[in-house]
């Protein structure tokens, strides 16, 4: 039974269920109060039915309630993030990290203590982002330190192109609302406390590290490899490093997480080979220790605090003697990480990881029975294809709607560049344990610093590959989510032919064809005006059925384009603007495209909507047309300050929509 073997999913279930509801309702005080009692009744029911037939009403009532908690728990870690005003205001701030170096300026992330004003301070919470101008100041700031700062608090939007990613949502549930942009003289005082909080010490030793393996001699991007593989520091990273890993599929060597927390915790658990039977238990303490450490020292970061979590979870059974579930020990990790911060759920290296994680545990020992090699090397090479697969088939469905493409050759790279990885991993964390003895630190540095190489080499050949990756693979939320249902109850059916029967996943993928079908069905039906809120052109989509013509001074289509078309399923035409006015007919709608707008084009094309292109539209001042448009569209190009001049007949048009203030444009025609 799963409720007994496996109580954190029981539990677990609910709680989410209240979180993902949260998106959607805000409970109010007579909905807290009817749960209550519904709850509370339920509860007192259970006390007095037959005990020997299934209670219903105590588990529909602890049921509910997980499910409330979960509600409650969303919403006040919403609502905790305190509203700012748009307006100059001074703030008390603590600095989270270290500065992040932009081509223009540097990046500061502080956590708001409160909000100063000429008559008292006001407590305030959440976190801000900092564009600030590059000097002298902020290269010498340390996480922890506190500021003084006076801004102009920008609320963070998305840009408002269809199936973008959600940033806006994503920096929400960091706790972060807001952005400004300072210089040198808005930050007029700032000083170091006397103590830091724990984190900001584990960041601050972090960067000590990366500092002894440049004095080593590990420089360039090598030293940014080992950082990132390491230390999980990928800011050093350059963007073309970070295609190649993605292109062969192991990026997940990058972020320090599960595979990290296994090679650490395996390597230290075999040096104390001679801690056995009943010095286990010191064995187990002592590897837990060496593994809580290594979270400390690479930052405390989310995600090696998640495998951390895990791990300790999982060898808590064998410390207590006791038969582990590791499903059960996995889940009650992310319980308690859901109970900390309710919105991890929503995060992508939270849903990849313990996606991986459980697939590993459910069908791993099942599929590597398949096939038993007689010799150790075939059978080491075995073991790590099966766990790759493994981890794909769980991670298949998210990976393909988060990052819109599939590597092809994750199998072969896995296969050679994850050993060498652990061996960068192990080797990593010796250079700072020996740093003092420099001979050997230097030796060991040199060997870190060859195999990095070697790493990167082997990336990069792997990305190179023809057909490397699929790019342009989109999928909604709903056939993600139907499709890793699919996948699990097939593996399942497959492995543990007992307890699934194979019409499930069958089911299961039925509803998968029905969502594509009938995604297929809307897409061909829809016709609509798209005008994307690019940065570098403007671009403007007329979608008839599934075919989406595009119209853009910049060739090929923009990652916004692309993604929107994966996603859907829509056949890309593309079309290149000129300077000359282009009028489009799409069916009874009239379509005028054009940098400048004079009443004899108006009078001409009598568009219904008009998309003014250009940094500064030129619009004639003796402007009187005789029939005014619906509809009046400034693309992105437009200056960030340009307005249509208030005395012209057109500015008081139906609508006029500014693309950089207000997001792209979509509408059905």
């Amino acid at each position: 039974m799963l409720h007994k073997e496996i109580p954190f999913l029981r539990i677990g279930l609910p709680l989410c269920a209240g979180i993902v509801t949260g998106l959607y309702i805000k409970p109010d005080t007579v909905f807290l109060v009817l749960s209550a009692v519904v709850i509370t009744v339920g509860l007192i029911a259970g006390q007095y039915h037959n005990k020997y037939k299934p209670d219903l009403f105590y588990g529909f009532s602890i049921t509910s309630s997980f499910f409330i908690c979960g509600l409650l728990l969303y919403t006040y870690e919403k609502s905790s993030l305190s509203i700012l005003r748009q307006e100059p205001s001074y703030f008390s701030c603590t600095l989270s990290d270290y500065p992040d170096k932009k081509e223009n300026s540097y990046m500061l992330t502080v956590r708001l203590n409160s909000k100063l004003t000429n008559k008292r301070e006001v407590t305030i919470k959440g976190s801000m982002i900092l564009y600030h101008k590059k000097d002298s100041l902020v290269e010498n700031l340390l996480p922890g330190d506190r500021l003084i700062v006076k801004c102009i608090p920008v609320e963070i939007t998305n840009r408002g192109n269809p199936c973008e990613f959600d940033y806006r949502f994503y920096m929400e549930n960091h706790g972060i609302k807001y952005y400004a942009f300072t210089d040198s003289q808005d930050i007029p005082y700032h000083y170091s406390p006397k103590q830091r909080r724990l984190v900001h010490k584990a960041l601050i030793i972090r960067e000590n590290i990366i500092t002894m393996y440049k004095e080593r001699g590990i420089t360039g991007e090598r030293l940014a490899l080992v950082a990132a593989m390491t230390l999980g520091q990928k800011n050093m990273l350059d963007p073309e490093q970070k295609q190649n890993f993605i292109k062969a599929g192991v990026m997940h060597i990058m972020a320090v997480s599960g595979l990290h927390a296994v090679i650490l915790s395996w390597f230290v658990f075999s040096l104390l080979f001679f801690l056995k039977r009943r010095f286990n238990k010191l064995r187990i303490i002592i590897t837990l220790l060496a593994l809580w450490a290594f979270a400390f020292v690479t930052g405390l970061t989310p995600s090696v605090l998640r495998a951390t979590l895990m791990f300790s979870f999982l060898q808590a059974g064998n410390l207590m003697k006791r038969q582990v579930n590791g499903i059960n020990s996995v889940l009650a990790s992310a319980f308690v990480l859901i109970l900390i911060r309710p919105s991890v759920i929503f995060d992508a290296g939270f849903l990849l990881s313990y996606s991986a994680v459980i697939y590993i545990i459910c069908f791993y020992n099942d599929f590597y029975l398949m096939l038993q090699p007689r010799y150790l090397l075939l059978d080491k090479i075995w073991q790590s294809v099966v766990v790759t697969v493994v981890a794909q088939a769980g991670t298949l469905p998210l990976t393909i709607m988060l990052f819109n493409r599939f590597p092809t050759y994750f199998i072969f790279a896995n296969l050679i560049i994850v050993p060498l990885s652990s061996l960068i991993i192990i080797i990593g964390c010796l250079v700072p344990m020996v740093f003092p003895v420099h001979f050997l630190s230097q030796f060991i540095a040199t060997i870190l610093n060859h195999l990095t190489g070697l790493t990167e080499f082997l990336t990069f050949q792997t990305a190179s590959l023809p057909s490397s990756t699929i790019e342009n693979v989109g999928m909604t939320t709903i056939e993600c989510i139907l499709l890793t249902g699919t996948i699990f109850l097939f593996c399942c059916s497959l492995f543990k032919k007992q307890s699934v029967a194979l019409v499930y996943p069958l089911c299961v993928l039925l509803l998968f064809e029905v969502s594509v079908t009938v995604l297929d069905y809307t897409s061909g039906t829809r016709n609509e005006l798209i005008v994307y809120n690019t940065q570098s052109s403007a671009t403007i989509g007329i979608r008839t059925g599934r075919i989406l013509n595009l119209y853009s001074d910049s060739l090929p289509a923009l990652p916004e384009v692309t993604k929107h078309c994966a996603t859907l399923g829509l056949k890309l035409k593309t079309g290149t603007l000129s300077n000359k006015p282009c009028y489009i007919k799409a069916g009874e709608k009239k379509i005028l495209i054009s940098k400048t707008l004079d009443k004899n084009i108006l009078n001409e094309f009598i568009p219904d909507f008009v998309i003014l292109t250009g940094a500064r539209p030129g619009i004639s001042k003796s402007l009187q047309p005789e029939q005014l448009p619906k509809t009046i569209i400034i693309s992105s190009e437009a200056a960030a300050g340009y307005r249509i001049p208030l005395h012209l007949p057109i500015s008081k048009t139906d609508s006029v929509h500014y693309i950089k203030k207000s997001g792209a444009y979509q509408k059905r025609i």
